[in-house]
Formats: C-alpha cells, sequence, structure tokens
C-alpha cells in the first residue's frame, strides 16, 4: 500500500469557509507568500521581484500586512498584487490551480494517476482553517482520504479553551486522525511550546489518543522579548528539536512526527547536504518519525532525481531507521518541480541501496503503523 503523509485539499484563495471573512482569508495567504522561496516576477515582462513588501516575518501577526491590493487572479490562478502601478505574482500556488483551489476530487485523480492508495491532508493556516470541510473529505473518498485536525497556535495563549474545544471536535465528532501543529511562525511567544501557557493544551490535546505531526522552523530570536525567526537558522533548528525532546519525555505515550523532513536549505553543502550530528539526537526515542520529503523543499536547486540527495535518504535509513521514515509530498505543492509519479521513483527507483522492506516501510509501511489503519 502506497501512502502519501502529507498532501492537502482547499477551497478557493478567497473563500470564507473556516474564516471570519474573505479579507481575513486573504491576509493569511498574503502573509503566506511573503517568506516562501519561490520567486516572486513582475507581470509585465516576467522580470524578477520581490514578495518581501507583503508582509513582515511575524505570521500571526495580520494586521501588518502590508496595502499592495493582493487578490486572486481566478482565471489564470494565482495571486497578484500591485506596487507603483505595476503588478507581481509568485508561484507558491502551482500554476495549474484555478482559483487558487485544490479539491479532494483533483487529488483522487492524481493519486490514482501515479499508483497512490491513501493520501493524509494536512493543515496550514492559509489554506483552511474548517475542521468540516476537512471531514467532508475523508467522508467523500473512505479508506483514501485521512486527515489531520487543524490548531491555530497563535489563540492558544489567549483563547486556549475555545483552542481545545475546537481540536476535541475536530478529533472525537469529526473523526479526523491526527492533530497538526506549526511551533514556528505562529506564535505570539518566544516562550517554548512545550510547556508554559500551552501546557493545559497539550494534556487535552495528547488525550485525544491520535498521532501529532510537528512542523518545526528555526524557533525564535534568543534572548528576544517577542516572536522574531532567528538569524541562525541551523541552531535555531537544533533548539526547536530539543524543545521537542522535551515534550516526547513529557509525553511518553504519544507517537509523533517531523513534517517535512529536514530543512535542508539550511544544510546545503556544495552539491549535497550535511547534516549534522546532533539532529539524530531526538530519533532515539521510538515515538518520533520523520518525513522523506525533498522535491516540495529543494527542487529548485537540484534536478530530478535528485541525485544529490539520494546520500541524504541513506544516512535518514542509517540513524533513523525505514520503520520511523514516511514518503511525503505535499502534494499538490510539490508539482512545481515534479510529478506525483517522480516523487515515487526517487525512493522507489533511484534509491537503490533500499532493501524491499525498507522501501515498502518508507513508502507506507511506516504511516500505516502511526495512523492505525
Amino acid at each position: 500500500m502506497i501512502i502519501d503523509s502529507h498532501a492537502y485539499c482547499f477551497d478557493p484563495a478567497d473563500s470564507l469557509p473556516g474564516y471570519s471573512s474573505v479579507a481575513e482569508h486573504l491576509r493569511w495567504v498574503q502573509t503566506g507568500q511573503a517568506g516562501h522561496y519561490q520567486p516572486a516576477f513582475r507581470l509585465r515582462d516576467r522580470a524578477p521581484g520581490s514578495s518581501e513588501v507583503l508582509a513582515p516575518k511575524n505570521k500571526s501577526d495580520l494586521s501588518t500586512v502590508t496595502d499592495v491590493d493582493f487578490r486572486i487572479d481566478h482565471a489564470a490562478g494565482r495571486v497578484v498584487w500591485t506596487v507603483d502601478g505595476e503588478d507581481y505574482t509568485k508561484h507558491y500556488y502551482p500554476p495549474n490551480l484555478r482559483n487558487c483551489e485544490f479539491t479532494p476530487d483533483s487529488l483522487i485523480s492524481e493519486m490514482d494517476y501515479a499508483g497512490i492508495d491513501v493520501t493524509l491532508l494536512h493543515t496550514n493556516p492559509m489554506l483552511g482553517r474548517s475542521s468540516a470541510y476537512l471531514a467532508e473529505c475523508v467522508r467523500r473518498f473512505p479508506g483514501r482520504i485521512y486527515s489531520m485536525a487543524p490548531v491555530d497556535e497563535w489563540r492558544i495563549r489567549d483563547d486556549i479553551d475555545a483552542v481545545i474545544r475546537e481540536l476535541t471536535t475536530a478529533v472525537r465528532e469529526y473523526g479526523l486522525h491526527a492533530i497538526k501543529f506549526n511551533p514556528y511562525g505562529y506564535s505570539v511567544s518566544p516562550e517554548p511550546w512545550d510547556d508554559g501557557f500551552y501546557r493545559p493544551f497539550w494534556e487535552a490535546a495528547t488525550s485525544l489518543d491520535v498521532p501529532i505531526f510537528f512542523s518545526l522552523g528555526s524557533g525564535p530570536e534568543p534572548d528576544s522579548d517577542r516572536w522574531e525567526v532567528s538569524s541562525d537558522a541551523r541552531s535555531g533548528y537544533l533548539s526547536e528539536l530539543s524543545i521537542l525532546m522535551r515534550w516526547m519525555e513529557r509525553y511518553p505515550d504519544t507517537v509523533c512526527s517531523v513534517t517535512h523532513g529536514f530543512p535542508y536549505r539550511s544544510f546545503l553543502d556544495g552539491d549535497g547536504i550535511t547534516l549534522p550530528d546532533a539532529i539524530w539526537e531526538p530519533f532515539q526515542n521510538p515515538n518520533l518519525n520523520i518525513e522523506v520529503s525533498f522535491p516540495v523543499r529543494i527542487g529548485d536547486i537540484f534536478d530530478f532525481p535528485y541525485r544529490e540527495i539520494i546520500p541524504t535518504v541513506g544516512e535518514m535509513v542509517e540513524h533513523i531507521g525505514a520503520d520511523h521514515l514516511l514518503y511525503g509530498t505535499d502534494m499538490p505543492f510539490q508539482n512545481r518541480h515534479c510529478t506525483y509519479r517522480q516523487s515515487r521513483d526517487l525512493i522507489e527507483k533511484y534509491c537503490t541501496f533500499l532493501s524491499a522492506e525498507e522501501r515498502d516501510l518508507i513508502m507506507g509501511g511506516t504511516a500505516a503503523r502511526i495512523l492505525k489503519l
């Protein structure tokens, strides 16, 4: 069974469900575009542009996004903004998504063509905040689509009871299968996310008996009195792993996983990737797993079949074990760089050092264990 542990379904980028207003949804989309590595360009002549004008570093402070007439070009399926009378865009959304929408029907079509049996939907504030929508995707395609429950991380400090109620409803009533937590970028405080005012949330979340998936980033700037992204991405990420290790010690019965794999862009070394020894330490805990996902993170740097990263896959198998690695794609966003089938081929055809058992674990066995399929 082939399981993609990382996919999305979402309504149009200027839709209402899950948001207080269409304007709020667009502000989330605008902040999402601001810091993403995909290049911006001027529509008139495709000359390079910049998306830094769109929003500050703190992604959860939507009140500070800039007024650049940010909007959705529905026919072309892309975002557009205007600076000094010139229109700009970038393709964080792949260019073939009309309305910047990806329906469960579209996902199933992609899955069928690529031979994917099951997918696990992830969540992101830019891409929707409605557990009811995600539950409907699952209902439409039972046994094919599973889903995580969203968490409004930025509301935990000031509205924790409501966040807990919403999460409990998503898992207990809607039947969603996992929890997605984004420590990076959606916080309102530099306080470590494993304790403090987060503690009641974690007590409730771990009691739901579903796996928890963490999207780790670079952490906050050290000694800052407000949330500010660390200027040292490598050490910031290792600090996030240290927090995760403390979290796992406190909740030893909860299965968890790191999404996207490692932040490979921060560890590029010539024509390859060099990962520090410390990065493997958290995986001594048998509850921790990690996604094997390269095209969506560095597909703009290396070309298919990504031979430069194959040694890194080998390191992950050696230090973590194939039984703790999950194939994931970030569909439809990986389509910016390769096809769905090619993301399979990367593991199944080009990682020739894998045994048949290791390959089967990465391509579905680990995810099946975590999701209790």
